[in-house]
């Protein structure tokens, strides 16, 4: 986690998280960034702020190492949000919900409790393995995450 040449660092090891769920939940590439600030320490990214430019959208993150321990994600539309609480670790950051916030103080909400993705990410390489299934999150998508990564650290 600490260090860079094993994939390490606020960008690569936490914002990793919210760049695959960003293109997962949008079905968008980026077309651009348009701003990085990154901090290191001892050649590790521990803090960095970035803003992407997407076909339709901007996504504006922070992923950083330096911060009290918190994961959230925000949709924000035209008619509503879509908040993700412990979207990534669950149990470890509290219980996973997903919020739909429509306009007029409407809430609905829906509760995963005793989720975790680790496990879901065996059972599926299991079943994948198992029953000559497609893995849910194909390694394409996962290079399409990853040249977001390179966009920041090349910014």
């Amino acid at each position: 986690r600490n260090r860079a040449e094993t994939g390490g660092g606020g960008i690569r090891d936490v914002g990793v998280y919210n760049y695959g769920c960003t293109r997962y939940v949008s079905g968008e590439e980026p077309c651009s960034i348009l701003y990085a600030d990154i901090n290191r320490e001892n050649q590790v990214d521990v803090h960095a702020q970035v803003i992407f430019e997407f076909p339709t959208f901007r996504l504006s993150a922070t992923n950083s190492m330096r911060v009290s321990r918190r994961q959230e994600v925000n949709f924000h539309g035209e008619q509503g949000m879509i908040r993700l609480s412990a979207p990534f670790n669950p149990g470890d950051f509290g219980e996973a919900y997903v919020a739909l916030h429509k306009s007029r103080h409407e809430v609905i909400v829906r509760n995963f409790p005793g989720e975790n993705q680790y496990v879901s990410q065996v059972e599926n390489f299991n079943l994948s393995i198992r029953n000559q299934v497609d893995y849910p999150c194909p390694l394409e998508f996962s290079r399409g995450t990853q040249s977001m990564i390179d966009m920041i650290m090349d910014h």
